[in-house]
């Protein structure tokens, strides 16, 4: 699933193409994504203007005229800007053609992806009214998750995946950076102390904004708004290396289901 680094990429990508353009016509060959489609979604943009692309956690928001649209790629979706004459794919599913000659697409193989649209602000809609803090902004500190984490059993891996306490972190920057922070995934989240805490998110700024730099990660198939891989996977510590050694003192990483999710780390160097 793209991660925050990913989904900042591809709004960055496609806000340059289609930002104060027009949307002449939406040709919705699939509504059955997660969520079914508003049955009005392709009457009602007709002829609106994109004004801002922008990023809450791993949505991306569609500001036009009258209204947002918040989309989220789940698993397997691509939004990408293509020219007029491309010919639609199989899973291709919404097409947004812009007064440019541009069209937005929107493309999910697996459906796991969403797209809403509200006329009402968009921290409101109910899939954005209760995320956590930004991870890059100035909310998100040492202070903040040693406050937020007192209670707190749950190990601090699933902690940094909670979308609840910060957003955008998926399973591969979580790896990373507790890995960087020195910190085992296993730990109990209240046993952690202030100042780890306070390393933590120094590293897991790092990891995102080199991520961000390098255009993200591309394990399988994410591909940018022009169709281009990210190159943050030759950086990878820990994620994706089960069974291989560790850069930094040469012990064999191990490799641990957390939540159902593959979890690598390094038994010397996180504790």
């Amino acid at each position: 699933m793209p991660e925050l680094p990913e989904v900042e990429i591809i709004c960055r990508g496609i806000a340059g193409h289609v930002v104060n353009q027009q949307i002449v016509k939406v040709v919705i060959r699939n509504n059955k994504l997660r969520w079914p489609i508003w049955t009005n979604l392709a009457k009602n943009l007709s002829q609106q203007t994109i004004k801002v692309i922008n990023r809450r956690a791993k949505y991306i928001l569609v500001t036009c005229t009258h209204g947002t649209l918040i989309i989220h790629l789940g698993m397997t979706g691509k939004l990408r800007v293509v020219a007029s004459n491309t010919l639609a794919t199989k899973h291709d599913h919404i097409d947004f053609l812009l007064s440019n000659g541009n069209v937005l697409r929107y493309t999910d193989p697996r459906r796991f992806g969403s797209i809403h649209w509200t006329t009402k602000m968009p921290r409101e809609h109910k899939l954005l009214l209760h995320l956590g803090v930004e991870p890059l902004t100035i909310k998100f500190s040492g202070a903040y998750l040693f406050d937020r984490t007192r209670e707190k059993n749950v190990n601090i891996k699933s902690l940094l995946m909670d979308q609840a306490i910060v957003v955008g972190i998926g399973n591969i920057y979580a790896n990373e950076a507790l890995f960087h922070a020195g910190i085992r995934p296993t730990r109990p989240a209240k046993t952690i102390s202030l100042s780890e805490y306070t390393v933590l998110v120094k590293q897991v700024k790092f990891i995102l904004k080199k991520a961000i730099n390098k255009g993200g990660t591309t394990i399988k198939d994410f591909v940018n708004a022009e169709g281009k891989p990210g190159y943050f996977v030759q950086e990878l510590m820990v994620y994706g290396r089960i069974g291989r050694f560790c850069y930094q003192c040469n012990t064999a990483l191990q490799n641990i289901r957390l939540n159902q999710r593959s979890t690598v780390f390094c038994p010397v160097c996180q504790r």
